[in-house]
């Protein structure tokens, strides 16, 4: 097979006039923050997830560290999976807490619910517990040892039927590679009031009503009006941060709601092909409704050269990921023999939105060639 031109790449935004239409009507309204599109955006999203509350920020990241700060959740140990992106195991850092990595399960590679019951302290406040490649973590298992707060990381799980629902709180990701995408921002879902009510006004630095809010409502507490309709006055009382999305932010994400369905149905084809053609070399990743990754698993000692072949066949592939007790930062005195001996294998291959099946194919041939050849 002749080598293509174009890089296939590993992860890969899908959008189109669907996107560009609703953009457009956002850039034309004149109201480019906060605003009408965001609100849509939060209550389609909680509707999707079945919580009553949903609330859009600019990013997981700021999401977890937000609930922290709600929580009041600092000064103590927090545990969560050692294979996950940075944010898990930084986000505790920025709160002066100990940031606990705990091992994974062999199968679904999700935070190990014994690992978790072993390093279980009388200082651990709260865990983390991410959907890897978006399967659900045993968070039932995990409250079986541990009945403090649990966040739920999604990011990877847009839109798994039940994500969301097993955390005191959830988080997830619309950065630009996710199942959905608004270029980046983040979703915080949640059945709890008291900590809603806390999260509203601090993704706005305190202040209790958005622009647009005091736009459209009148308020009995203001002093001053500056118009018929809007209010510009407000009171702070507590500690904010700015952390909210945009309505430029929302339309994207709006549009890439809508099509979430079909993207989905595109990445579990993609899934069931690989399953099917590559079983003979490749050990498959347990089957995931989200397919936001493909974490194949080959021997050792082929990922790193079979990585460097795909890439002369102008075939990106990554590692979701490399443990976090690798990085010096997040180093731990002690073994994670899963982690250690699983992620070693693991190769993720190109599986997004906007592959074609032409792509599925070249893929597929060219690992096969490989497996041939050694």
């Amino acid at each position: 097979m002749k080598i293509r031109e174009k890089i296939l790449p590993v992860l890969k935004p899908d959008g189109g006039e669907e996107e560009i239409s609703l953009l457009k009507e956002v850039i034309y309204s004149g109201w480019w923050g906060k605003g009408s599109k965001v609100a849509e955006l939060e209550k389609k999203f909680a509707d999707m997830v079945g919580t009553k509350y949903a609330l859009a920020v600019s990013s997981n990241s700021v999401a977890q560290d937000l609930i922290f700060k709600a929580k009041k959740i600092k000064n103590c140990d927090v545990i969560s999976p050692t294979l996950s992106f940075l944010t898990t195991g930084v986000v505790p850092l920025w709160n002066s807490c100990n940031s606990i990595l705990g091992d994974v399960d062999e199968i679904y590679l999700n935070l190990s619910p014994e690992d978790v019951k072993n390093n279980i302290t009388t200082n651990t406040k709260a865990i983390i517990s991410i959907n890897y490649a978006g399967i659900p973590s045993n968070i039932d298992q995990i409250r079986q040892y541990f009945n403090g707060l649990i966040i739920e990381d999604c990011a990877l799980s847009c839109y798994t039927k039940g994500a969301g629902l097993k955390g005191d709180v959830s988080v997830w990701s619309f950065q630009a590679v996710k199942t959905m995408s608004c270029g980046d921002g983040g979703m915080i879902t949640t059945n709890d009031s008291n900590l809603y009510e806390k999260l509203k006004p601090m993704i706005n630095f305190g202040i209790p009503s958005t622009t647009y809010q005091r736009s459209i409502q009148t308020s009995k507490n203001s002093k001053i009006k500056l118009a018929p309709g809007y209010v510009w006055d407000y009171e702070v009382n507590s500690l904010g941060y700015k952390a909210y999305m945009n309505d430029i932010q929302a339309s994207i994400a709006l549009a890439q709601l809508d099509k979430l369905n079909q993207f989905l149905d595109i990445r579990r084809n993609i899934q069931k092909i690989y399953n099917s053609e590559l079983n003979e070399f490749i050990q498959k990743p347990a089957w995931s409704d989200t397919a936001q990754l493909y974490p194949a698993r080959v021997d050792k000692v082929h990922r790193n050269s079979l990585m460097s072949y795909l890439a002369k066949k102008n075939i990106h592939t990554t590692v979701h990921f490399k443990p976090l007790h690798l990085h010096p930062i997040l180093n731990q005195n002690r073994d994670f023999p899963i982690a250690n001996k699983e992620w070693g294998k693991l190769i993720s291959l190109p599986c997004h939105a906007g592959m074609k099946d032409n792509d599925i194919e070249y893929v597929i041939y060219w690992v096969k060639e490989y497996f041939k050849n050694i």
